[in-house]
């Protein structure tokens, strides 16, 4: 039995607009209180289920090509671990990055 996958891109900048349906539905449910919003098909999640949890898994950025200037001893002890040297520039940019962003 085969399936079929249906994939599309969205632009999460650029969204196409609400119906009128969709904005009478939101508007009815934003008035109701939490209380009497129907949430009986929704599992509940267990501490299991968190503790197995990985963040960002899906996460997959965009990537960019781009030149820069590294010293030649920095790309030597880069390139001296084996492939992937680009891909650990990057690694040790980003954990650079978030580490600025949570300060």
């Amino acid at each position: 039995m085969s399936r079929k996958h249906v994939r599309f891109d969205i632009d999460l900048a650029n969204l196409p607009p609400l119906s009128e349906a969709q904005k009478a539905e939101l508007e009815a449910l934003a008035a109701k209180p939490d209380s009497e919003i129907e949430v009986g098909d929704v599992p509940t999640l267990s501490e299991a289920f968190f503790s197995n949890a990985i963040q960002g898994r899906f996460y997959k950025p965009t990537k960019t090509s781009t030149t820069v200037r590294i010293d030649s001893d920095v790309l030597a002890w880069l390139r001296s671990q084996g492939k992937g040297y680009q891909s650990r520039i990057n690694a040790i940019l980003r954990r650079e990055m978030l580490t600025s962003i949570k300060r």
